[in-house]
């Protein structure tokens, strides 16, 4: 395993984050929805790009795809259940996108539920989740394509990883999410000393992300839509009216879901 490879990020658009998987001299970058900034990058970092790795189909994903293999002559590893213009290599859970000019493996997990054939990348020998709009610093992506049973089973696929696993989700929605999970659990001390912690750094202008897995478990309502408190936030709304609805997780869940997009 390569020793020395970090992750920049690349911001874009108003809150998109681009990452670069690199080792100093070459790289790979996780959901380039805009080419320009990781062009600008790539060349202030003195970088070659050797990869392209995508999540899922949306715009703010792929959108600098076509723009990029103008530049570089590469693979784009990408989702089997879905289409997308530029992928070379097509991959679902249990495969595993290799880059040799990194040394690097990265293992892909199914995690419907944002889209229906979202994929995400866990590196091996690195403790790194590059998962899309699935899981978010305390929150997850909307159902715009997949059920809420099929999101449920995403996000426990995800909390099951390795605790000190480094989330490195999509968009800076951090600050935002930790506002609506203290609305739902405002008692959650853990989460109470995160949403000081993540606001000082968006006042520096330092990013939130990545999370971490533990940290997501401790603070993030839909890893914790099960807990007691919740099911009785859910209850005390108005969105669980059914005590008998109490016992199923994936109502609990959906209600939680709908609630937040509804959420200001």
């Amino acid at each position: 395993m390569h020793k020395s490879l970090s992750v920049l990020a690349v911001p874009a658009f108003n809150d998109n984050y681009l990452w670069l998987i690199n080792d100093g001299r070459h790289a790979a970058v996780v959901d380039p929805g805009d080419a320009q900034p990781i062009l600008a990058a790539l060349d202030a970092n003195g970088l070659t790009l050797v990869a392209i790795l995508l999540t899922h189909h949306h715009a703010d994903h792929v959108g600098g795809v076509q723009t990029l293999l103008r530049h570089f002559n590469i693979p784009v590893f990408g989702p089997a259940g879905e289409t997308i213009a530029g992928v070379s290599h097509t991959l679902s859970e249990g495969d595993t996108a290799t880059i040799p000019q990194l040394g690097l493996n990265l293992s892909v997990l199914d995690v419907p539920g944002h889209t229906s054939g979202h994929i995400a990348y866990v590196a091996q020998g690195q403790p790194w989740l590059f998962c899309g709009d699935t899981l978010f610093a305390g929150g997850c992506g909307r159902l715009f394509e997949g059920s809420p049973q099929q999101m449920v089973n995403s996000l426990a696929k995800l909390s099951r990883l390795p605790e000190h696993t480094q989330v490195y989700c999509a968009h800076e929605y951090t600050v935002s999410n930790l506002r609506f999970a203290l609305t739902v659990e405002p008692d959650n001390s853990a989460l109470v000393a995160r949403m000081a912690d993540e606001q000082a750094k968006r006042e520096r202008q330092q990013a939130t992300v990545p999370s971490t897995i533990g940290l997501e478990k401790t603070t993030n309502p839909f890893l914790r839509y099960q807990q007691p408190t919740i099911i009785a936030s859910l209850h005390a709304s108005g969105r669980l009216n059914d005590p008998h609805r109490q016992a199923d997780p994936v109502a609990a869940f959906a209600a939680l879901r709908e609630w937040k997009n509804n959420f200001k």
